[in-house]
C-alpha cells in the first residue's frame, strides 16, 4: 500500500487585546462540579473556562435573589486549535475531558498543583463530536466522531483501550457518531443514520439496535442500571427505549423543534431537562406516576436562540447557545401545585402547542415557594395521549384529546395552543467576549482587516503581529476600499478565524512565494539594504517567530564545538600520527561563532560545507535583488549545480526550461560533502559588453564568491578497500527529518573534519540570515505558535507543538523534535525550498512611434523581437532603464558627468495609463492590463531630455539569419550591437 503524503506546517496566532475572561464565540459544552461549586464551559473558540459559583451547591431554590451576581471567573486555557464540541467531568471531578474538531481528545486537570495544560490522550481521523464516561470512578472515557468510530481512551495516557467501528461491514455515508451515552454495562451511540446502537464496552460487540427516529440523534442518556435509554432527535421527539423489552416504550412530543440536548442527574432519569432549536428548555418529572405519559412537563425557560447544551444544579439551570455568553436561570419546582384558570381552559390537539414569550417572566419569585404555583400556561403535554397532571377524573376527561370539551369550556381561538414559559429573563449572565467572525486580506498580503461579533473593524499587521488601527463599527468592505493598495503580491499564507482569533498558516510549498521591496516597509539603502532590496515575507516572519530558538542553538553549538575540539586535541596528544594526504586544514581564527549585529548574525562558513554550498545569507548579502533578490531564486541556486551561466530573474525561454530541472538529494549531499580545497579560478569571460547598461548590470551583480562550477573536481585521495567500506558506511548515515536532524548533520560534519584535523579550530555551521535579508522584528511574546502535521489519514492537521514566542528558548528540546526539516534549514542554514522564478511576458513599443524601437527588425519574418519576459517583481524603472540602454546609449567618447536617471525623462504607459516608476510587472498585469496574452507597454519621452536617434547599422548580406540559442547567445558568438556581448550574467530582460 502506498504511503500517504504528510507534511508539516507552521501557524501563528496574533494576540488579541487584553480582556476579561470568557469565551469569544458560541458555547458548545457545559459541565458542573456540584461538590465544589464550579461550572466548566467549552466553546467554539477552543477555550476551556472554569467559573466559581460562589454559593452552596446544596442551597435551596430561593437562596439567591433574582439578578444577584454570584459567579466569578476562575481560570481558562486555550485547550484546542479548533471548536470544542463536548466536555465531561470524571475521576471525582478532577479531570475534565474535551472533544474537539481538531480531532483530539484532551484531559485537563484544573485542580492539579502543577497547573498543566490539557494533555492529548487520543486522536480520531475526523472531528470528535461527543464524549461519555461510565462514572466518577471510571478510568476511561469514550469518544465518538465523524470518522464513524467510538474509541475508549485510558485517562492516564495509556492510549486506546477499545475501538468500535459503528458501521461494521455496512458502508454508509451517515455513520457519523453525534451522540454517546454510557450507563450500567452498556454504551449507546446515535447519529444521522437515526439508529440507536447498543454496545458492550468490554468486548466492543453490538448488543442490539433500535430503529424509530427519523432524523439525526443528538443526545443520549442511560440510567444507572443500564436497562433504560433516552434519546433526543432532530425529529422533534424524545424516545424512551427498554433494553429488557427490546423496543421503544414511549415517544415524548413536548417539543415543536429539533431537540438538541438532554440532561439528568437522576439515577433512573425520572427528572430530566431537554432543550431544542427554538430556545425552549423543558423540565420533565415522571416520579411517583404509574406511566411516563402522566408525568409533568413544564416550559421552564425560553432563550432567544437555540440551546446547544443545558445542565442544572443547586436550584439553577445553565444554558449555552451560539452566543459567547452563558445564562443562569432559576430552576422550576415540579412538585408545586398547578394554578388552573377558573373560567377557561386550553385544548390541545396532540403534540406540543406553540410558544408565546411574554415581555417579562410570569413568575415573581422562585417557583416552589408557598406563594407560587406552576402556571397552567407553562404546562406541556408529554405525548399525544397524555393528560394534564393534577386534574380530577372529570376535568381530565374534559381536557383529554380523545373527548370533546363542553361548549362553555372551549377557549377562544386566539388562546388556543399558546404556551408561556415560566422564565423569559435569566437570573444572571456570564458575559462573553467578542471574537473575530470576518476578515479581508489586503492586496499587499501583509495586512488584513477583521470584524468581530460586536461589529468592530480592526487593521492588523501580519508580519509584526500587532493591530494597526481600529475603525469602529463599520462595514468591512467600506474600510477595505479605503485602505487597500494597488499591488499584486503572491499568496504566501492562509488566514483563519475559526476560533475567533486571527491565525496565519504557513505551508512549506508556498510560504516563500511572496516578496516585497524593503523601501515599502520603511527600509532604505542606508539601512544595510541595497538598491531595490527585496524581503521574503515568509522567511522574514519565521526567522523572528523562532528568534530565541536560533540564539539558543548558537550558544549550544559554541559549547559543542569547544568540547569537540578539546576532545580531538586530547586524542591527537595520545595518538600522535602524521597528517594523512588530503586532510583538511583550516586557517586559525578566533571568531568562530556567529556574532549578533542588530539582531542578525555575521557568520563564517563551515569547513567543507559552506564553501561548496554557500548559504542563502551569503548570496543575498552579496547580490542586489534586481538579479535574483528573491529568496526563492536563492534557494534555487543552492540546490542547482552552478555553471558558467547562473540563473537570474531574466532569461530566455530555453534558459527557463533548463532551470526547471531540480537537483537531486544526492547532488546536494555531494556538493555539501566536498572537502575543503582552494576553489579553482572561474573560466575567463568569453565576451565583454561595451554598453552602459551591460557595465551597470555587471557592477550591480558582482561575481558570486564561493561558488564551485560543476566541472570543478577537488582532489580525492586514493582509498584502500577498508577505507572505502568505512566511507560507504558514513554515507549511509540517516538524519531525522526535523530541526534535530539538521543539527546532527552539522555536528557530523564537525566530527568528520576533526577526525582528519584533530585540535583544529571549528567555524560555526549555523549561518542564520543577515539583518539585510530579514530585518529584526519585535514580535509580541504572547503570540501563539503551532507546528502541525497534515496527512491523508486525517481531516485536519494534527498539533505537534503548541507554545508562545516568549518561551521557545525554554522549549528548545521539544522544538528540536517538532520543527520540520524545511524550517530547520531556514533557521540554521538560511536555506529555503527552491522554486522556479515566475516571469511575465510583455511587449515594448514606442508611444505613437515618437521614439525609435528598442530593437531592429529581425531578419526572420516569423519572429517578434520586441516580445520580452522578466521577473514578475521587476519595477517599471528597471524596464525604463532597459529601454534607455537601447534607444539612448551612452556615448563613451563624451560621457555626461551628471546623467539623468531613465525614469526622470522616460515614461511607461499601459492601457493609456501612466505607470508609476515603482510599480511591478505583476501589479500592472493584475490591476491595469487585466486581460490575457502578453502585456503591451508603451514608452515615451516627457521632454526633459533630448533623445538622439541611434546610428543605423546596415547588416551584412553575408550574415545568416540569427535566432537565439538555448543559452541566450547567438550563432557564431555574434550579438546585435544593442545587446551586451557577455554571458557572465544573464540579461535583466530577455527576448522570447
Amino acid at each position: 500500500m502506498a504511503r500517504k503524503f504528510t507534511h508539516q506546517r507552521v501557524s501563528y496566532v496574533l494576540p488579541l487585546p487584553d480582556a476579561p475572561g470568557g469565551h469569544r464565540l458560541g458555547v458548545n459544552g457545559l459541565a458542573v462540579d456540584s461538590d465544589n461549586g464550579i461550572l466548566y464551559s467549552a466553546g467554539r473558540d477552543g477555550v476551556l473556562c472554569s467559573w466559581d459559583l460562589n454559593r452552596n451547591p446544596s442551597s435551596s431554590l430561593s437562596s439567591s435573589a433574582k439578578g444577584s451576581k454570584t459567579i466569578s471567573h476562575r481560570h481558562q486555557v486555550q485547550a484546542h486549535s479548533h471548536w470544542i464540541n463536548d466536555i465531561v467531568l470524571t475521576q471525582n471531578n478532577s479531570a475534565l475531558v474535551s472533544a474537539s474538531s481538531d480531532t483530539t481528545v484532551r484531559v485537563w486537570r484544573p485542580q492539579s498543583e502543577a497547573n498543566e495544560l490539557p494533555v492529548s490522550i487520543g486522536r480520531h481521523a475526523d472531528y470528535v463530536k461527543c464524549l461519555a464516561t461510565s462514572g466518577q470512578q471510571s478510568n476511561w472515557v469514550a469518544s465518538g466522531g465523524l470518522d464513524q468510530k467510538v474509541v475508549l481512551w485510558d485517562l492516564n495516557g495509556g492510549g486506546d483501550i477499545l475501538k468500535i467501528d459503528t458501521c461494521g461491514d455496512e458502508v454508509t455515508e451517515k455513520g457519523s457518531v453525534y451522540a454517546l451515552g454510557t450507563g450500567g454495562s452498556v454504551l449507546a451511540t446515535g447519529g444521522p443514520e437515526s439508529v440507536v446502537r447498543v454496545w458492550d464496552p468490554k468486548s466492543g460487540k453490538l448488543i442490539t439496535k433500535f430503529v424509530g427516529h427519523t432524523d439525526n440523534i443528538r443526545g443520549i442518556l442511560i440510567n444507572e442500571s443500564g436497562d433504560t435509554i433516552m434519546t433526543a432527535s432532530s425529529d422533534q421527539t424524545v424516545k424512551v427505549w427498554s433494553l429488557t423489552a427490546g423496543r421503544c416504550t414511549h415517544t415524548l412530543t413536548m417539543h415543536n423543534d429539533s431537540v438538541w440536548s438532554l440532561y439528568s442527574d437522576h439515577p433512573q432519569l425520572s427528572v430530566f431537562y431537554s432543550s431544542d432549536r427554538s430556545g425552549l428548555v423543558a423540565k420533565t418529572d415522571t416520579r411517583d406516576v404509574p406511566d411516563i405519559d402522566q408525568g409533568t412537563s413544564i416550559a421552564a425557560l425560553q432563550e432567544h436562540e437555540g440551546v446547544v447544551k443545558v445542565v442544572a444544579t443547586g436550584g439553577s439551570i445553565w444554558t449555552a447557545t451560539p452566543k459567547s455568553s452563558i445564562n443562569r436561570w432559576s430552576d422550576v419546582d415540579t412538585t408545586a401545585d398547578i394554578e388552573f384558570p377558573n373560567t377557561s381552559a386550553r385544548r390541545f390537539s396532540g403534540g406540543s402547542p406553540t410558544l408565546e414569550s411574554p415581555p417579562e417572566s410570569t413568575s415573581q419569585g422562585p417557583i416552589g415557594s408557598s406563594k407560587n404555583k406552576i402556571p397552567h400556561s407553562s404546562l406541556l403535554l408529554l405525548s399525544n395521549t397524555a393528560t394534564f397532571p393534577g386534574l380530577d377524573p372529570e376535568r381530565a376527561t374534559i381536557y383529554s384529546s380523545v373527548s370533546s370539551p363542553k361548549p362553555n369550556e372551549i377557549v377562544n381561538d386566539e388562546e388556543l395552543g399558546v404556551v408561556l414559559p415560566v422564565h423569559t429573563v435569566p437570573e444572571e449572565t456570564i458575559e462573553g467576549q467578542h471574537g473575530l467572525i470576518k476578515y479581508s486580506l489586503l492586496n499587499d498580503r501583509k495586512r488584513t482587516l477583521t470584524q468581530d461579533t460586536a461589529g468592530e473593524v480592526v487593521l492588523w499587521d501580519l508580519i509584526k503581529c500587532v493591530p494597526l488601527k481600529a475603525f469602529g463599527k463599520r462595514h468591512i468592505e467600506d474600510v477595505a476600499s479605503e485602505v487597500n493598495t494597488v499591488e499584486s503580491i503572491a499568496n504566501w499564507c492562509t488566514v483563519d478565524i475559526r476560533t475567533g482569533r486571527l491565525s496565519v498558516i504557513l505551508e512549506p510549498n508556498r510560504c516563500f512565494d511572496a516578496e516585497i521591496y524593503a523601501d515599502e516597509v520603511g527600509y532604505s539603502e542606508n539601512d544595510e539594504h541595497g538598491q531595490d532590496q527585496r524581503l521574503n515575507l515568509g522567511k522574514w516572519v519565521l526567522r523572528w517567530l523562532f528568534g530565541d530558538l536560533v540564539e539558543e542553538e548558537i550558544q549550544r553549538d559554541e559549547a559543542y564545538r569547544e568540547t569537540a575540539v578539546a576532545k580531538s586535541a586530547e586524542f591527537r596528544v595520545d595518538n600522535p600520527t602524521e597528517q594523512t594526504p588530503g586532510s583538511q586544514v583550516l586557517p586559525d581564527t578566533s571568531s568562530t561563532t556567529p556574532r549578533v549585529v542588530n539582531g542578525s548574525h555575521s557568520s563564517i562558513a563551515v569547513p567543507g560545507h559552506n564553501i561548496a554550498a554557500p548559504s542563502a545569507s551569503n548570496l543575498s548579502s552579496s547580490l542586489p535583488t534586481t538579479e535574483e533578490g528573491s529568496s526563492t531564486g536563492l534557494g534555487h541556486d543552492l540546490d542547482t549545480p552552478f555553471s558558467d551561466k547562473p540563473s537570474d530573474y531574466f532569461s530566455n525561454t530555453h534558459a527557463i526550461e533548463a532551470d526547471k530541472q531540480p537537483s537531486t538529494a544526492a547532488e546536494d549531499q555531494a556538493s555539501t560533502a566536498l572537502p575543503l580545497s582552494p576553489v579553482e579560478p572561474e573560466k575567463e569571460e568569453k565576451r565583454k559588453g561595451s554598453s552602459l547598461f551591460g557595465k551597470k548590470f555587471r557592477m550591480e551583480f558582482p561575481k558570486k564568491l564561493g561558488r564551485t562550477s560543476t566541472d570543478v573536481k577537488s582532489p580525492v585521495p586514493e582509498e584502500k578497500p577498508e577505507e572505502s567500506d568505512k566511507s560507504s558506511e558514513k554515507e549511509e548515515k540517516v538524519f531525522e527529518n526535523s530541526l534535530g536532524g539538521v543539527i546532527d548533520r552539522i555536528r557530523h560534519e564537525y566530527e568528520t573534519y576533526l577526525a582528519a584535523n584533530p585540535g583544529s579550530n571549528l567555524a560555526s555551521g549555523i549561518t542564520p540570515s543577515s539583518n539585510a535579508d530579514t530585518p529584526m522584528l519585535n514580535i509580541p511574546p504572547n503570540t501563539s505558535i503551532l507546528i502541525q502535521e497534515e496527512s491523508g489519514d486525517t481531516a485536519v492537521a494534527a498539533d505537534l507543538y503548541r507554545g508562545f514566542v516568549g518561551n521557545v528558548r525554554e522549549e528548545t528540546d521539544k522544538l528540536e523534535k517538532a520543527v520540520p526539516h524545511w524550517l530547520g534549514e531556514l533557521l540554521l542554514k538560511n536555506q529555503i525550498v527552491a522554486k522556479e522564478v515566475v516571469k511575465v511576458a510583455f511587449v515594448l513599443k514606442p508611444y505613437e512611434d515618437q521614439l525609435p524601437p528598442i530593437a531592429k527588425p529581425d531578419v526572420s519574418p516569423n519572429s517578434n523581437s520586441s516580445r520580452l519576459n522578466a521577473n514578475r517583481m521587476l519595477r517599471v524603472k528597471k524596464v525604463l532603464a532597459y529601454v534607455a540602454e537601447r534607444i539612448d546609449p551612452v556615448d563613451p567618447t563624451d560621457p555626461d558627468p551628471n546623467p539623468m536617471k531613465p525614469e526622470e525623462y522616460l515614461e511607461l504607459y499601459c492601457q493609456n495609463i501612466l505607470i508609476p516608476e515603482n510599480m511591478t510587472l505583476a501589479t500592472i498585469r493584475t490591476h491595469i492590463w487585466r486581460a490575457g496574452g502578453d502585456m503591451i507597454l508603451y514608452y515615451k519621452a516627457n521632454g526633459k531630455k533630448t533623445i538622439r536617434p541611434p546610428v543605423v547599422e546596415v547588416p551584412s548580406t553575408e550574415t545568416p539569419a540569427t535566432t537565439e540559442s538555448t543559452d541566450g547567445s547567438h550563432p557564431n558568438g555574434v550579438l546585435p550591437p544593442s545587446v551586451p556581448n557577455t554571458n557572465s550574467e544573464p540579461p535583466l530582460i530577455s527576448g522570447v
